[in-house]
């Protein structure tokens, strides 16, 4: 992570579930965006504390992330309609330096869960389409197979989480 390369890894294997979590959290995509620079940012800034031993590179990442999206969350409700990209910008950046761990343990715990209830094919799908924010044709191009196909996994997965109980 503390390397060009590193973080260009980082880049490729999670920008598309951090900008997925933001626009969830936050409703608006242009937010999201500045939520995943500011989390990658911030990410860069600690690298060197990040310690392996307590958990996944992703894990520490999405730990970051949560941090960054509950401080843009708290300015827009401290002033609604008033926050610019500057002011988020500075309330985001002097807040949270040592991310929590446990609440993105706990969401990469849950996400591996139910991903492992799924068959394989299914799973691989809705990684790659849902997590990863990868097009269906190219999926289906990596897995060799139409992309009615990884259509049909994608939504049949995605049907099969839905009718699990709600966890509370």
């Amino acid at each position: 992570m503390c390397t060009d390369d590193g973080l260009a890894a980082v880049l490729t294997a999670d920008r598309a579930l951090l900008h997925w979590r933001a626009v969830q959290a936050l409703g608006d995509r242009g937010l999201a965006e500045h939520a995943v620079q500011e989390t990658l940012l911030r990410a860069w800034r600690s690298c060197a504390r990040f310690d392996e031993d307590r958990g996944a590179l992703r894990t520490w990442l999405l730990a970051i992330h949560r941090n960054v999206v509950v401080d843009m969350s708290r300015a827009r409700a401290a002033r609604p309609g008033d926050s610019g990209w500057d002011e988020l910008g500075e309330l985001v950046d002097s807040r949270h330096a040592h991310p929590d761990f446990s609440d993105g343990l706990v969401d990469g715990m849950l996400v591996a869960q139910l991903l492992a209830l799924l068959p394989a094919s299914q799973r691989a799908a809705v990684t790659e389409v849902i997590l990863r924010d990868r097009a269906y044709q190219e999926v289906a191009d990596e897995f060799g197979v139409p992309v009615g196909t990884v259509k049909t996994r994608v939504h049949y997965a995605l049907r099969s989480l839905r009718k699990l109980p709600q966890c509370a």
